[in-house]
């Protein structure tokens, strides 16, 4: 079992437990701190999603660093359970863990108000972020300005709605990381 650090904000220092599964890749403290800079004054009070949370890092980091509430969804019920430990141990009170395949969750109306920010970090080659994307439009999980996070393999360039505009975007490795902001209309180039 290994660990990660929550690199910023109220739990500063803290670790989190990481199961050693297959699949279970954390994010690295340097991609996190890039995103979290980009993040800095648009992440106090918003409500986050955190798809294939695996590990938590980037869902625990969003926690710390002020998000009103981080629903955080991992299909891996031991993975799902070391989340929950995890806020547990740090008093995450803005964390809620649900275990659920992300496809099938988003397949579906979302249930409550649209979220702020939507991190999505899918296992590397599934072909799993083009339909949570679409999935993510088509079922009201995000309203205009909304900011989403997507991570994939250099080797992967998925298709993404063509409502999305493109902020920022970094390499690390094998690893290519952006975010998005939302719009209601198309983005025209």
């Amino acid at each position: 079992m290994g660990n990660v650090r929550i690199i910023s904000g109220r739990h500063r220092g803290r670790r989190l437990q990481v199961l050693d599964e297959p699949g279970l890749r954390p994010t690295t403290d340097r991609v996190r701190e890039t995103l979290f800079n980009w993040l800095q004054f648009r992440l106090k009070d918003t409500v986050c999603l955190d798809l294939f949370a695996g590990a938590g890092a980037i869902g625990f980091e969003a926690a710390s660093r002020y998000a009103r509430k981080v629903v955080m969804v991992e299909l891996n019920p031991r993975a799902a359970s070391a989340l929950k430990a995890n806020a547990e141990s740090i008093r995450a009170e803005n964390v809620e863990v649900q275990v659920a395949d992300a496809r099938e969750l988003v397949s579906r109306p979302c249930a409550g108000d649209a979220y702020d920010v939507v991190f999505l970090d899918p296992p590397y080659h599934n072909n799993l972020l083009e339909p949570v994307c679409r999935g993510l439009e088509a079922g009201g999980f995000l309203k205009d300005g909304s900011l989403v996070y997507v991570e994939h393999a250099a080797d992967e360039m998925p298709a993404l709605p063509d409502t999305w505009e493109m902020l920022k975007s970094s390499r690390a490795g094998a690893c290519v990381y952006s975010l998005y902001v939302k719009h209601q209309m198309p983005v025209v180039s």
